[in-house]
């Protein structure tokens, strides 16, 4: 495919025709199982080519359809060793590149949104993009005053792929569920929907880019491009060299794994309470590891640069504290007053009685990496949690059933559920604690609290 398909006939046809590949290769497996292959076997293989088809499908079609793609490709960790291995490759794709658009398109976008002399405001422009994503493509470009930067442009019709490609894949999402075990993929589908407008919106992205980039300028580990440029369906941003987060997962160095892990991390917890803002689409795509520089950062440490704020939740007053006070009673053993908690907050309905001391023995588990100084995100680790909630036979998939998720906690929950798979994938040994302590509150008591807020204070001003 060269150009994003518009025809919403067109797309849906493409779409159309998963449930029924889904449906053959059952049939298919059916015939194997008879011809004497065992069922375990021929599970895998049905499993294999499924997940060949639909991430090839997804990655063609752009839009949301490769939007559900990348949302997925972060929960590869949860997969089974022995079949992760096609997925990984399909998922990778998905996370770093997709078919471009001609470079024609490309022009007139640029000259009906910049004008016909758009040429003019740079020096170079590459027509071969260097990324193409979900509903738009990045293109490498020198801006009028020398400055390197990536121009980000709109895919015409990325809208209507968006909403047409979603409702297309809703309908058929419970075929999707055994891809990624303990996942639902309904919910997920329809908060992606939910934020279509967000993410065609580039004033906005530009908005939130520029609100981070102020807020990390003198950050010596985190790195945040600035606006240079933006209008409708153009977005001009300085350039960012460095590592891809995916090249790190596939071949990195211990150090690097790691260093990224706990960054990623800190980015997550901290981003919300220095901001107001949390960035919302953690998938490896959107980050690069950057080489160590000489006046920053911990001494030779790598830094991590972030891209892509076209989706973020909007938290004024940082992450909520019900989830650092649930975290620490959870931590504490306290079965009641974590029951309470999640009952005031809405997780548990008024309708429902559960065990407290069951609501516990599920959620320690969960939060294994806070229990200790470090823990090492492993993807054998990510499989037991996928493992222990899916299993219909299991208490927890029984107790988990009959939780709720309040839409306050919903981008939140996939977010640190995305983030996790992606330090799962890295395999990072991380100080996850640390970053619970300093930057999520409720977690440590007030006055623990306010000293750690006030050291941290103290390290910007000796940094600045």
């Amino acid at each position: 495919m060269s150009d994003l398909p518009r025809k919403a006939v067109t797309r849906t046809a493409k779409l159309a025709a998963l449930p029924l590949g889904f449906a053959g290769r059952a049939t298919w497996g059916l015939g194997k199982r008879i011809g004497g292959k065992s069922a375990e076997l021929v599970a895998r293989e049905v499993q294999q080519r499924t997940a060949d088809q639909l991430f090839k499908v997804l990655g063609e079609l752009k839009g949301g359809a490769m939007k559900l793609g990348q949302a997925l490709s972060v929960f590869e960790s949860a997969l089974p060793e022995e079949v992760a291995g096609p997925y990984r490759a399909a998922l990778t794709k998905l996370q770093e590149a997709a078919p471009p658009m001609p470079s024609g398109t490309v022009h007139a976008v640029l000259e009906e949104r910049l004008g016909e002399g758009w040429r003019g405001l740079f020096l170079e422009f590459e027509d071969k993009p260097s990324a193409a994503a979900s509903i738009g493509q990045v293109h490498r470009a020198v801006w009028h005053d020398g400055r390197d930067v990536a121009v980000k442009v709109q895919y015409p019709g990325a809208g209507e792929a968006l909403l047409s490609d979603l409702t297309q894949l809703s309908r058929f999402a419970r075929l999707l569920g055994p891809l990624i075990p303990g996942m639902d993929i309904k919910p997920l589908i329809t908060e992606l929907r939910d934020r279509v407008s967000e993410e065609l919106d580039y004033e906005q992205e530009a908005r939130s880019q520029r609100d981070h980039a102020e807020e990390f300028a003198a950050d010596p580990d985190v790195v945040i491009p600035g606006v240079v440029h933006q209008s409708d369906q153009v977005l001009v941003t300085e350039w960012m060299d460095g590592v891809p987060l995916a090249a790190v997962i596939a071949e990195g160095t211990p150090e690097q794994r790691d260093r990224a892990g706990q960054l990623l991390a800190r980015f997550l917890f901290s981003g919300p309470a220095r901001t107001g803002l949390l960035h919302a689409d953690p998938h490896p795509g959107n980050f690069r590891l950057l080489p160590p520089h000489d006046d920053a950062g911990e001494a030779g440490q790598w830094r991590l640069g972030v891209l892509d704020f076209g989706t973020v939740d909007r938290l004024p007053g940082g992450l909520p504290q019900p989830i650092g006070d649930s975290l620490r009673l959870t931590l504490a053993g306290d079965a009641d007053a974590v029951y309470e908690l999640l009952r005031e907050e809405g997780f548990v309905k008024d309708s429902i009685d559960l065990d407290p001391d069951a609501v516990l023995d599920y959620l320690l588990p969960i939060i294994e990496p806070a229990q200790v100084k470090e823990f090492t995100f492993t993807r054998s680790w990510m499989r037991n949690q996928a493992a222990r909630i899916a299993d219909p036979r299991s208490p927890a998939h029984q107790l988990g059933k009959q939780l709720n998720l309040p839409p306050a906690y919903l981008l939140i929950h996939r977010v640190t559920l995305s983030t996790i798979g992606v330090l799962c994938q890295l395999g990072a040994t991380v100080r996850l604690r640390d970053e619970l302590e300093s930057w999520v509150p409720g977690f440590l008591m007030e006055d623990e609290q306010g000293s750690v807020v006030q050291e941290l204070a103290g390290d910007a001003a000796a940094g600045a």
